[in-house]
């Protein structure tokens, strides 16, 4: 088997603590929201209103008709009869 090479990851002079890192992601994640609700409430500044003249909503389609059932079958003629022991 052959082993392929790996390229060594440079490690920084001092690492960071998880903590850290959780912090700076959490901050990242923060601003990156920010933007995003800023992003949506610009776009609903540029709505109509809800009582305005917005188009209509398409009629719902018909009802689809009920299916009808299917009649009754009757019981079988010996159903009711008690099984006999044999002549």
């Amino acid at each position: 088997m052959s082993q392929e090479a790996v390229p060594e990851q440079i490690l920084p002079e001092h690492p960071k603590g998880l903590l850290q890192q959780m912090e700076e992601l959490m901050a990242a994640l923060t601003a990156d929201l920010t933007r995003l609700d800023a992003d949506l409430q610009a776009s609903a500044d540029r709505l109509p209103p809800s009582g305005s003249s917005a188009p209509p909503a398409p009629p719902a389609p018909p009802a689809a008709p009920p299916v009808p059932s299917a009649p009754p079958v009757p019981p079988a003629p010996d159903a009711g009869a008690p099984l006999g022991r044999g002549r």
